[in-house]
This record gives structure tokens, C-alpha cells and sequence, in this order.
């Protein structure tokens, strides 16, 4: 039996080690207005509080417990909480809408759903009372909910009878009678901790998210790390919680995005009142960075003192990018590689002791990280040697195991193709550096006339042209040739729209790649179709270039107008569009 990981992230620190006072938590909302740091003590009282509350109402080992939140503290806590007891937790991204969310609710069967009055947009607000009542009305289920008041909205009506209550004044209650203290409940190491349709067992994943918060990206007890994503995503629940608390590092909670909130120069100045030593981003959110504030006018050295990397994840990184940012800061720009699935680093440039740092190469997703063994399957002689990406078995520690109540699912999806390896399901190719490149997905590899040729070496292909931000390459149908790609590109804010840019890039193209990888069309559009995790959208971007006049929505979008904006640039016949 092993303790789960709350207990070495709170408890250690304060019952054993004495450092209770140092910050656990920093949260900032530029929306809101609101900064506050929050010790490991306090972190813990809050957790023990919640945790009395989700014992009373029947949460123990075993059962699960879903989390529908904002980016906000009490998404911490009731992570933190649910772990406590030995009980899993589901994290849906907040906001999502109320079909898919009814689907999970199913899936997971919570005893009691965590949630808050909203979710605070810079551009709206999104009311989660009637989005969660919906989605559990489609459920067929009756999960209880506790919901967190904002203060920003007026304060929403619950009922009682409903088994809807008020977390503030539920945990005010607790308190006012003397709460106890609630023992970290010991479970198997192999005891699932939490849901995202994989299942992540407890011990591993402690093991991975310890170890390469150290390792891979050079942290030490008492440094800063800032995770820029979300907690609803694989990237949030290793790296904003288990991560850098398991190891006594400072962990930034930021509810807000890259622009916008106030300025592309945010960032920097983050960096610079937290004292913040590492940064963990998708390249999307430098990209957008790069777009609006191409000249770095935003940035000083100054501000950055204490920054030793940039670490980037969830796409391809393209080389012209990180050599902007890393000419520009003066610190090692790391791509590093991974899924859901596996939890932690396939591949990166790993920090290990610092003196013995692996070196960075840019176009490469870095070296194979301790435990992983990445082989190419299926390669054919092309230019670029294409084969899918596999990991030989066995699989190190932190790595999912199965999928929730579908393991032989999960066996149709990762281990039958290859037998004997995990298929990652990812295009690409290993140098004779041993460095690993990611080039596309298994399915944005393009059959081009009997051609495979891979979408991500024409993105950043294209991304190298000095008026492009960024850029999504995608195969349509042709009746001739099967398929042919087709662009969608986003210039910077001081970017040219000369009518000689479309040709420009169908020339670049053909000059770094060839002639068989000739654009089909190019599309200059204000914005890319993304997740809230910052991917692009691409498979509505094929059904656009397809014709499709109408095609599901994902859950996942962060702004679903972009579509129609795409759509009426791509059917325009204007000179930003070069058909050739």
C-alpha cells in the first residue's frame, strides 16, 4: 500500500519537512483583478476542509468525483481533495458544452460534481449552472453538485432538495464547528488517481511527475514554474498541480490568455513579479506572441532575469519560431513530446543535473527521455523516411494502462498493430542523432499521387516566410491525384497583404520541398480554428476545403465563429486567395 500523491504534496512539506510557509500556489486572473499566493499550509487547510465536506456526502476509495472548473484555486483544491480520500477525479475543461459533458457524466458516474457559478471569458462570461443542470439532465443520473460562488456574477440559486449546495458556506460550516483533520486515505500504487477517458494510476504517475519535474525540466525545491495551460487537459494535471508540489516548487495558477489580457508583453511581466525560472507553453501561445508583437517590443532582458528555458508542447514546434524566442530571450527553447496518454515526456531536451543538459535541436521534438525506447515502424524509402512512431513495451511508469471500463479498447487502439509495441499513432522519424522528429500525425500523412508527404514539414516550411505568424497545412480530395494539399495562413499584425504573398509561399514550397508538394490553394485567414488547449482544429479545416457545407462542431473549440470567418475567406475570390 502507498500513500496517493496528496500526501507527499502537502503533508510532507508541512508535518515533516517545516516548510509550510513556503508558497505552494501563486493565482493571478487578469480578468478578475485578483493576485494571491497561497503557502503549503494554506493549501492544506483549504484541502482538509473539502475533504470533510466530500467524505459527509459518501465520497470514498474508489468512487469518482467530477470537476467542472474555471481556472480558479478551488479547482486545486478540489483536485487535491478528491485525491485525499483515495477517490478519483474527473476533470472536464470548463465550459464544455453540455452534450459532450452529459457523456462524461456517464462515463464516470460521480457521486458529486464540483463545479462554479462561471467561467470568466475576456470577451463573456459562461454561466455553468444551467450548462451542468443540462448535462446531467441528459445524463439520467443524479449526481449531487457543489457549486463555488464568484463573486463577479450575481450569486446563483440553488436547491437543496436538488442536492445542489454552496461551497463557501458548506466548508464555512465545517470550520466553524472545528474540523478534524482529514488522514490521507492509503491506497494500492496501482489504484487509478484520475480520468481523462485513460485511466492514471496513482503511483506511477507520482514517480513520473516527480522525476522529470527534476530531470527533464531542471526544477528545483523552491524555484518557479509556470505551466500555461489548463487543468482540464493532461498538460494541467501533471504540470499546474502534481508536478511542481510534489517536488516543493511554486506553481502558477494564470486564468487568462498569451494576448489580450492586457498585452502580448504579459508574459514577461509574469516572469518578472513571480521571479518565475521555467515557462511550459504550446507553441501556439508564442506564436500569437510573435503575431501581435513581432518586433519584441513588449520585451525587455530585464524582466527575465530569473527565466533558465522555455518548454514547449501539444504541436509541432517550427524551427523559425524558436529561433525568434530563443534569439530574443537568451534561454533554451525545448520542445518536448507526449500524450494524454503516457502522462509526462516521450522526448526532450532533459535538464538532468544542469551541467549535463542534453542539447536542444530545433525541427526535433529532442532525445528519447529515460524509460521510453521510440522506434520507427513501417518506414518507406521517401525523402523523408515517414514511419510510425511506436514505443517498445514495456511502457515506464506514469504511462495509462487502459481506458475507463474499455480495455480492450484500449488494446484495438495502442498494442494490436504493432504487437509488442504502443503505437503513438504519430508520423515521424529518428535522425542519426537519435533526436526524434515529429512530423504529423498517422492521418495528416498525404498521399499525393503514390507521394507521402508529411503537413508539418509544409507548415513550417511556410512559417519560415518573415510576414507569416502561423499556418495549417491539410489534404483534400482530388479526383486525379487522391489528395492535394491546401493552406490556411495567418499573417503578423504588421505582416504585408500584397497580393505577391500567395506566390511567394507557393514558391517556398516548392523550392524547400518540391514540386510535387505544390499548394493546391492558400487561404490568408485572421485566425486558426483551435482547442482551448491552443491545437488546431484540423479536421475542420479539411471538411471546409472539401466543400462541407455543414459538419460537427467539436466541444473542444475555443471560439467556434472562426469557422464561418475561414469559410467566407476560403469561398472568396479575392487576391489574398491564390488558387494554382
Amino acid at each position: 500500500m502507498v500513500y496517493i500523491s496528496f500526501y507527499n504534496n502537502s503533508n510532507l512539506f508541512v508535518e515533516i519537512k517545516g516548510f509550510g510557509d513556503q508558497t505552494a500556489l501563486i493565482y493571478e486572473s487578469p480578468l478578475t483583478s485578483q493576485k494571491k499566493k497561497y503557502s503549503y499550509k494554506e493549501l492544506l487547510v483549504k484541502v482538509n476542509l473539502l475533504s470533510i465536506f466530500l467524505r459527509n456526502e459518501g465520497v470514498k476509495r474508489g468512487l469518482t468525483v467530477m470537476i467542472y472548473m474555471p481556472m480558479i484555486p478551488e479547482a486545486v483544491v478540489a483536485m487535491l481533495s478528491v485525491a485525499r480520500l483515495g477517490a478519483i477525479h474527473s476533470v472536464v475543461f470548463g465550459g464544455f458544452a453540455e452534450k459532450e459533458f452529459s457523456k462524461r457524466i456517464v462515463d464516470a458516474n460521480p457521486v458529486i460534481i464540483l463545479t462554479a457559478s462561471a467561467g470568466i471569458e475576456p470577451k463573456k462570461i459562461i454561466n455553468y449552472k444551467p450548462l451542468v443542470a443540462n448535462a446531467i439532465k441528459l445524463s439520467g443520473l443524479n449526481p449531487k453538485v457543489l457549486l463555488f460562488q464568484r463573486k463577479e456574477i450575481p450569486e446563483v440559486p440553488l436547491n437543496d432538495s436538488f442536492g445542489e449546495k454552496d461551497w463557501e458556506k458548506e466548508l464555512a460550516i465545517i470550520e466553524s464547528k472545528g474540523a478534524e483533520n482529514v488522514t490521507p486515505v492509503p491506497i494500492s500504487s496501482n489504484d487509478p488517481l484520475y480520468l481523462l477517458c485513460v485511466v492514471r494510476e496513482c503511483g506511477g504517475h507520482a514517480v513520473a511527475a516527480a522525476w522529470s519535474m527534476q530531470n527533464i525540466f531542471g526544477m528545483k525545491p523552491g524555484d518557479v514554474f509556470f505551466c500555461a495551460s489548463d487543468i482540464g487537459w493532461v498538460v494541467g494535471h501533471t504540470y499546474i498541480v502534481y508536478a511542481p508540489l510534489l517536488s516543493r516548487v511554486t506553481t502558477v495558477l494564470y486564468e487568462g490568455k498569451p494576448v489580450g489580457t492586457p498585452t502580448a508583453g504579459k508574459l514577461w511581466d509574469m516572469v518578472e513579479e513571480y521571479k518565475i525560472n521555467a515557462i511550459f507553453t504550446a507553441p501556439t501561445s508564442i506564436r500569437v506572441i510573435k503575431r501581435e508583437d513581432p518586433k519584441g517590443e513588449l520585451f525587455h532582458k530585464s524582466k527575465i532575469k530569473t527565466l533558465r528555458a522555455v518548454f514547449l508542447a501539444g504541436e509541432r514546434s517550427d524551427p523559425a519560431t524558436l529561433k525568434h524566442f530563443g534569439t530574443m530571450l537568451g534561454v533554451p527553447m525545448i520542445d518536448n513530446y507526449w500524450q494524454t496518454e503516457t502522462g509526462w515526456p516521450i522526448t526532450a531536451s532533459c535538464f538532468f543535473d544542469g551541467e549535463n543538459r542534453t542539447k536542444e535541436k530545433y525541427g526535433s521534438a529532442g532525445l528519447p527521455c529515460p524509460g521510453y525506447n521510440v522506434v520507427v515502424l513501417e518506414s518507406e524509402e521517401t525523402d523523408e523516411k515517414l514511419g510510425n512512431l511506436a514505443l517498445k513495451l514495456p511502457l515506464p511508469p506514469g504511462c495509462a494502462t487502459t481506458l475507463w471500463k474499455n480495455h480492450s479498447g484500449y488494446l484495438k487502439a495502442y498494442l494490436n498493430k504493432f504487437p509488442g509495441y504502443f503505437d503513438l499513432t504519430d508520423a515521424g522519424k529518428v535522425d542519426d542523432d537519435a533526436y526524434v522528429h515529429i512530423l504529423s500525425r498517422t492521418d495528416d500523412v498525404i498521399n499525393v499521387a503514390g507521394h507521402r508527404l508529411s503537413t508539418g514539414s509544409m507548415e513550417s516550411c511556410l512559417s519560415t516566410h518573415p510576414n507569416v505568424a502561423e499556418s495549417a497545412v491539410v489534404a483534400v480530395h482530388d479526383k486525379v491525384k487522391g489528395e492535394l494539399p491546401i493552406a490556411f495562413v495567418v499573417l503578423k499584425s504588421d505582416g504585408n497583404n500584397s497580393v505577391n504573398i500567395c506566390e511567394d509561399l507557393k514558391n517556398l514550397i516548392r523550392d524547400e520541398i518540391g514540386a510535387i508538394a505544390s499548394l493546391k490553394s492558400i487561404t490568408i485567414v485572421p485566425r486558426l480554428p483551435k482547442t482551448r488547449s491552443g491545437k488546431v482544429l484540423r479536421r475542420c479545416l479539411r471538411q471546409i476545403g472539401d466543400g462541407q457545407e455543414s459538419f460537427q462542431i467539436p466541444a473542444t473549440i475555443e471560439d467556434s465563429d472562426c469557422l464561418e470567418e475561414i469559410k467566407k475567406a476560403f469561398n472568396e475570390k479575392s487576391f489574398l486567395k491564390s488558387k494554382i
